[in-house]
């Protein structure tokens, strides 16, 4: 059974570190400013959540795997240094130059060493996990700056030497005399606002005046709007969810000792949300909307960031979603007059993603709770929730100035003029 135990402590080791990829790579998201990275990110964040279950649940078949779900110090250690730069980029670059390819090398290492016909199932599935991490590695590609290595990356790599490289196997090399540790010096927290790069930015995009808002809200469910003005603010509203990608995120983190089954839940939450604000990313452009005009509204993270985990999974499951189905439901039938495939398809998609996302919620809620200690009754807590999240507003909501005035940023009148109506 040697051969077993072996196996399965790898697969444990590899099960740790994608778990804590998950955990640790979502900080990313909201800090860096590119949105098609943003939106990457969440793929692969997704994908490893992926491998870390198929991993998880082919070693409970062996002896040895050990029981329970935790990541061991050492290795979670390496990724609160890895997320410690101010810089997002650099902190990027650390990810996918030393922490991602020593993965693959684990996964290179645990093809050779096992038996590819006594461990045919795990070797199947590395297998797949290894042309993943090729393809992430030329997916972030683009986004990282030179292919030099840094400081950075090579205080990184002494970090992953002295415990032997994730698998543990090779003989560790202590860490130099004068190492330090950043992580412990600077503890990581999240940051007050998220970052959108180059776009410009706003409190909301939600408003009642055709000149100033983009999305005006008695147009959405207004008869009279023309369905193609319609279309177009369901967009907005659809790349909007960026907002969700990134507050989302925020709560991996601060439950790194929640089930697995829970990061799993999330990661796929984050993926569709990513995936929903693309929708509006992608069409908006081929509709003539100028996507250098429209500002992305930075309320919602600047107020959820001020709660705790569960406050900020509790508003968004709970409220926002659960809250926008009439709406969504009315908007989609006006749509459909349109007789437009693609639209009709997103928008169904969404919707369905959404309601999933609610189970996860009542599924999840009282797991986060209590994690954090939380004894009231679940609705007594949204209640209260939602009370904070509006005093919280008065105080974090609406300080976000306009980056570009009415003139120059896309406004709901200029979504009837694009859409060929007359104002």
């Amino acid at each position: 059974m040697a051969a077993v135990k072996d196996m399965a402590g790898y697969l444990r080791a590899l099960f740790e570190v994608e778990r804590e990829f998950v955990s640790s790579a979502t900080t990313l998201i909201y800090r860096v400013g590119d949105v098609e990275l943003k939106y990457l990110l969440c793929q692969h964040v997704w994908e490893a959540a992926g491998h870390a279950r198929f991993l998880r649940e082919r070693g409970r078949e062996l002896s040895g795997f050990g029981k329970g779900e935790s990541v061991r110090s050492k290795f979670r250690n390496i990724f609160e240094e890895a997320i410690s730069p101010n810089d997002a980029i650099q902190a990027v670059a650390g990810f996918y130059r030393v922490l991602k390819p020593a993965l693959l090398s684990a996964y290179e290492t645990y093809l050779e060493e096992t038996n590819h016909l006594a461990d045919w199932p795990s070797s199947k599935l590395v297998e797949e996990f290894i042309l993943d991490e090729k393809r992430h590695a030329e997916e972030i590609q683009p986004y990282l700056r030179s292919n030099e290595s840094s400081d950075w990356e090579k205080h990184l790599e002494l970090c992953l030497n002295a415990v032997g490289g994730w698998l543990t196997h090779r003989p560790s090399v202590p860490l130099p005399d004068d190492f330090q540790w950043s992580f412990t010096d600077r503890p990581y927290c999240h940051p007050d606002t998220c970052n959108r790069g180059d776009y410009p930015v706003c409190s909301s995009v939600f408003g009642n005046e055709p000149s100033e808002d983009p999305i005006v809200r008695e147009w959405l469910e207004d008869p009279k709007t023309d369905a193609r003005v319609i279309r177009l603010m369901v967009y907005i509203w659809l790349m909007m969810e960026l907002d969700a990608v990134d507050y989302l995120a925020t709560v991996f983190y601060d439950t790194r000792e929640a089930p697995f089954d829970m990061h799993f839940d999330l990661a796929r939450h984050l993926w569709d949300e990513s995936r929903h604000s693309q929708f509006g990313f992608r069409q908006l452009p081929k509709l003539g909307v100028d996507l250098s005009k429209l500002e992305h509204s930075l309320d919602l993270y600047n107020i959820l960031v001020q709660m705790s985990p569960a406050e900020r999974y509790a508003m968004m499951t709970m409220e926002f979603e659960a809250g926008s189905f009439p709406t969504k439901a009315k908007v989609m039938d006006r749509v459909r007059e349109l007789n437009d495939f693609e639209a009709d398809t997103l928008l169904a998609f969404d919707r369905n993603d959404e309601q999933g996302h609610v189970r996860y919620g009542h599924r999840w809620l009282p797991e986060i709770m209590q994690l954090l200690g939380e004894t009231r009754p679940v609705a007594e807590f949204v209640d209260a929730t939602r009370i904070r999240f509006e005093a919280l507003a008065k105080e974090f909501g609406g300080i976000t100035p306009h980056s570009l005035s009415p003139e120059e940023r896309v406004t709901g009148s200029d979504l009837l003029k694009l859409a060929t109506v007359e104002a």
